[in-house]
């Protein structure tokens, strides 16, 4: 072939590679769903490029990371999602967002591979990308062949690509920010009372059709005006924050814990008698006043009241019924404390 024919091969060459970055773009532009974004996107660079092995890095700690947790599952993902610390990474790449290829030495590299995974690599090509001008994990490709990603290549295509991923997850995770944010509080991040009411009427439900017991409680924070007053809002917007990450980690996966409104909280306890329920508050405020909230120099005791109703008791045939009696036994509760101190 001479140098002519030559030239021609590699301009076809590059229109065909063209071709297929235009293919991926174009299957990945108009998705808002972050799953479906990430897996089309893995998919179609793989099967367009015949390439074994794309996967994602992801920077510990991000928002991108973050919404990946409350995210419903995927298999896909987890396969092929590796979480990394984020200064490894940076030294790794040299904090550029130019992609990176190597066929040799390829150890260093072995950090960015998903956990339980084998992958054979003898090259890689590492495309970092960013999230609103942050630079939050890769687009990682990899080949048996080591001529498939040498570091003589060109990458301004691969660069490209990673410019459209960015932007396109920078408009995937609004969406889905916008998306969590209905059906989440904002501030603590915990279902929003319209949810809540939802998954009452639904868990109600469920314990007559299969004659199980349900338990609500209904909770507040004690004195939340006087440290709100004494503090300043954002400190109890922390404590709330700090409150609300108790419950959560104090209650079974299949417990549902909600905002209901300013210091308000409530618990929906499945399969759970009002003994039980009031067991583990009891358990929940021991926590609360063993582990003050502590930001220098303030040391501030949280205590709580709450009140319990459950199905056990056969007047209760409503679910707003049963959340309305455990607001009145809140308030009964809260009434006795008064009562004590007095």
């Amino acid at each position: 072939m001479n140098n002519l024919e030559a030239i021609y091969a590699r301009l076809r060459e590059n229109e065909e590679i063209t071709r297929k970055f235009h293919v991926v773009e174009s299957k990945i532009l108009s998705i808002l769903n972050f799953k479906d974004f990430l897996e089309g996107l893995l998919t179609s660079i793989r099967d367009t490029f015949s390439i074994p092995y794309v996967w994602i890095t992801l920077i510990k700690n991000t928002e991108v990371q973050e919404l990946m947790n409350n995210m419903d599952g995927s298999e896909m993902l987890k396969e092929r999602t590796n979480i990394i610390d984020r200064d490894y990474f940076l030294n790794l790449i040299e904090n550029e967002l130019t992609p990176l290829l190597a066929n040799n030495d390829l150890k260093p590299f072995y950090k960015l591979l998903p956990p339980n995974q084998k992958y054979f690599l003898k090259s890689i090509a590492i495309a970092p990308i960013s999230l609103d001008g942050e630079i939050i994990g890769s687009l990682n490709q990899g080949d048996v062949s080591a001529e498939r990603f040498d570091p003589q290549i060109d990458t301004s295509l691969l660069a490209q690509l990673a410019i459209k991923v960015s932007l396109c997850l920078s408009n995937v995770t609004a969406h889905e920010k916008l998306k969590y944010f209905a059906y989440h509080d904002s501030l603590t991040e915990l279902l929003n009372r319209r949810v809540m009411e939802k998954v009452l009427k639904r868990e109600f439900v469920r314990a007559q059709r299969y004659e199980t017991v349900l338990s609500v409680v209904f909770m507040d924070i004690d004195r939340f005006k006087i440290i709100n007053d004494s503090f300043g809002h954002d400190i109890g917007d922390h404590i709330l924050k700090y409150t609300a990450d108790i419950l959560t980690k104090m209650t079974r996966d299949t417990d549902v814990v909600a905002r209901f409104a300013g210091d308000e909280f409530v618990i929906i306890l499945p399969e759970t008698e009002a003994e039980k329920a009031s067991f583990l508050m009891d358990r929940i405020q021991d926590s609360l006043k063993k582990n003050h909230y502590q930001k220098d120099p303030l040391k501030i005791e949280i205590s709580i009241s709450f009140g319990i109703a459950s199905t056990t008791d056969k007047t209760i045939n409503t679910p707003e019924l049963l959340l309305k009696i455990s607001d009145e036994r809140l308030y009964e509760a809260k009434r006795q404390k008064k009562a004590d101190v007095k």
